[in-house]
C-alpha cells in the first residue's frame, strides 16, 4: 500500500511540475537540466505556489492539513507560497453514517440508541480528522442536546503510512535543495507528526475545551461549550450543542443586531485575555469555528468550537511578548534586541546595535501609517523574517501565536475595518506588565511561595545536621560556625515572612 501511496504522490507531483520546485533548489543545477529535458512537452501558466497548492489539495486530507501547518511557517517559507498554502481548506466528503454508527458501538461497546436518546446519522460537518452529528442524552443522563464529534476509522494506520512518505521526501529535500539543511524539513514534519497524533486523541481535544470553558466562566464576551465526560472518549467527544450565526456571515450578524465594531473589539480582547492573563489560547480561530450568539441571554458573544490545537505561554513567553509589543509601538528598537538577546532566542554573541538597525529598517515604514492600518500580526510576522538573518529561534509557540493573530486580525477588521487593535490591546499590556513588577507583584508573589516557604524553612535544622551528620573529617568549627549563622538567619526570615504574611492578611480585610 506504501509503495502505490508513494506511486501515486509522484505522479501528482510530476503533473504539477513539483519536482522544478525542487530541484532548482539544487546548488549544481543539473538535476533541473536533466528533468526540463526529460519532460520538455510541459507547460504551466500557473505560479509554482498556485501549483503546489494544488497538488496538496489532490493528495488528500493529510497533505492539505500538513499544508495548512506549514503555512504558519513564514520564518522558513517564501511568502507567496506562505499566503497560497494559507488558503487551504478541508474539503473531505463525511464518511457514511453506517461508519459513524459503527465508530459509536466500538467506543461504548453498545449502540448509539443506547447512548443517546436521539442521534441524527446525518454529519453537519466533515474535516479531515473528524465529522459532527448532533443527537441528545438520554433523560438519565439529562436530556441535554449535544454535538458528538467522531474520528474518522483506521485514521491511525492511514496518517503512519503518509508521515513516512513525507519524512522521506523531507530527508530527499535535505539532500537537493540549498537550503534543506538550514530549514530543517525533517524537523517540520516531526513537529506536524506531533500536532496531528494529538488531533487524534480527542479525550486531549476535550481538556482543552474544558480549560477555555473554565478560564471564562464568568466572561459574557465568549462561550465555550459544557463536556460531557461520562461520554467521551478518545475516539468520540460529546459536548454542548451551540446555536448561532458563523462569524464570517455579516449580512445575517446585522439583521440580528449585532454591532459589529463592538463585536470587532470583544473579539481583540477575548484573544488578548487569553494570552496574557492565562497563557492558554485557541489557535485555529478560523471563522468556521467561530459563531456569534443571538439569544436574549448571551446575545453578541462570540462561541468557540473545535478545540484541537491550542497554544501555550510561559511566563517568560508573556513577557518578551509584552516587551516587544510595547517597544515596538514606542519605536524602541534597542529594547527590541535587547530582549531577544536577552531571552537566549538570539545567540549572545549578537551585535546589538546591528540587530537593532535591521529591526528599524523593516518597521519603520510600518509605523509611518495610522495606527489602524498597523497589523501586529504582520509586526510579528516581520520581526521572525529579520530574526533569521540573525540565526534567531523562533519558538514555536510564537509561531502559532503570529498565526491566530492574523486570525483575529482578519475577522476583526472584516467585521470594522477602522479597528485600532493598538487600542483596545494596550490595556492589556500594560496591565499585565505592572503585575509583573511593584508592590502588586510582590505580594502575589509571597502568596504563591507562602505554602512552599512554611513546607520548608521548619525543615532546614534537620537538614543541616544530617549534613554535618555525614560530614567527614577533624575539622568541624567552619561547619558550626555556619550552622549558628543559617539559624539566625532563619529566625529572621521566619520573622520576615510572619510579619508579611501578617500584613497580607490584614490587607485582604482592609
Amino acid at each position: 500500500m506504501r509503495l502505490f501511496r508513494l506511486a501515486k504522490i509522484l505522479s501528482i507531483a510530476n503533473r504539477y511540475g513539483l519536482d522544478e520546485m525542487i530541484l532548482e533548489n539544487e546548488p549544481s543545477g543539473r538535476l533541473a537540466a536533466l528533468a526540463r529535458g526529460l519532460h520538455f512537452w510541459r507547460r504551466f501558466n500557473t505560479p509554482p505556489a498556485v501549483r503546489l497548492r494544488q497538488a496538496l489539495e489532490s493528495l488528500g486530507p493529510i497533505f492539505v492539513k500538513f499544508g495548512q501547518v506549514l503555512s504558519t511557517r513564514r520564518d522558513l517559507l517564501r511568502t507567496d507560497i506562505a499566503d497560497e498554502l494559507a488558503k487551504l481548506q478541508d474539503r473531505v466528503p463525511p464518511f457514511s453514517s453506517a461508519l459513524a454508527l459503527a465508530q459509536i458501538a466500538k467506543a461504548y461497546g453498545r449502540p448509539a440508541s443506547e447512548v443517546f436518546a436521539e442521534f441524527d446519522a446525518t454529519p453537519v460537518a466533515s474535516a479531515s480528522i473528524a465529522q459532527v452529528h448532533f443527537a441528545r442524552l438520554r433523560p438519565e443522563d439529562g436530556g441535554h442536546e449535544v454535538a458528538v464529534k467522531i474520528l474518522r476509522p483506521d485514521m491511525h494506520s492511514v496518517i503512519a503510512n503518509d508521515l513516512a512518505l513525507l519524512d522521506t521526501l523531507a530527508g530527499l529535500l535535505e539532500k537537493v535543495w540549498s537550503d534543506g539543511k538550514r530549514l530543517k524539513p525533517r524537523e517540520v514534519v516531526g513537529e506536524f507528526a506531533k500536532y496531528l497524533y494529538d488531533e487524534l486523541d480527542l479525550m486531549r481535544e476535550a481538556a482543552n475545551c474544558s480549560q477555555l470553558r473554565r478560564n471564562f466562566s464568568s466572561s459574557r464576551l465568549l462561550q465555550v461549550p459544557e463536556v460531557y465526560w461520562d461520554q467521551c472518549t478518545t475516539t468520540v467527544m460529546v459536548m454542548e450543542r451551540m446555536r448561532g450565526i458563523p462569524i464570517g456571515q455579516t449580512e445575517a450578524l446585522l439583521a440580528a443586531g449585532i454591532d459589529l465594531p463592538a463585536l470587532s473589539r470583544a473579539g481583540v480582547e477575548i484573544f488578548f485575555t487569553q494570552v496574557f492573563r492565562d497563557g492558554f489560547f485557541h489557535a485555529d480561530m478560523h471563522p468556521g469555528n467561530i459563531f456569534i450568539a443571538t439569544d436574549a441571554a448571551h446575545h453578541g458573544s462570540y462561541i468557540a468550537l473545535d478545540f484541537g490545537i491550542v497554544g501555550t505561554l510561559t511566563d517568560a513567553d508573556k513577557n518578551y511578548l509584552a516587551q516587544n509589543f510595547l517597544a515596538f509601538f514606542q519605536r524602541d528598537y534597542k529594547r527590541v534586541a535587547t530582549a531577544h538577546i536577552e531571552a537566549g532566542w538570539a545567540p549572545a554573541n549578537t551585535r546589538a546595535d546591528e540587530f537593532e538597525a535591521a529591526i528599524r529598517a523593516v518597521c519603520e515604514p510600518i509605523f509611518d501609517r495610522p495606527l489602524h492600518e498597523i497589523s501586529f500580526g504582520r509586526v510579528l510576522l516581520r520581526l521572525f523574517q529579520t530574526s533569521r538573518r540573525f540565526n534567531v529561534e523562533i519558538q514555536p509557540q510564537l509561531v502559532m501565536l503570529q498565526k491566530t493573530l492574523l486570525n483575529i486580525e482578519g475577522l476583526g477588521r472584516q467585521l470594522d475595518p477602522n479597528l485600532d487593535l493598538w487600542t483596545t490591546a494596550k490595556p492589556f499590556l500594560e496591565r499585565w506588565m505592572s503585575e509583573q513588577v511593584g508592590r502588586h507583584a510582590f505580594r502575589l508573589g509571597v502568596l504563591q511561595e507562602a505554602p512552599y516557604w512554611a513546607r520548608t524553612l521548619p525543615q532546614l535544622p534537620r537538614l543541616v545536621h544530617q549534613a554535618l551528620a555525614q560530614t567527614k573529617g577533624p575539622d568541624l568549627a567552619p561547619l558550626l560556625a555556619e550552622l549558628a549563622r543559617t539559624q539566625r538567619q532563619q529566625g529572621r526570615l521566619l520573622a520576615l515572612i510572619a510579619a508579611l504574611l501578617a500584613a497580607l492578611l490584614v490587607s485582604q480585610y482592609l
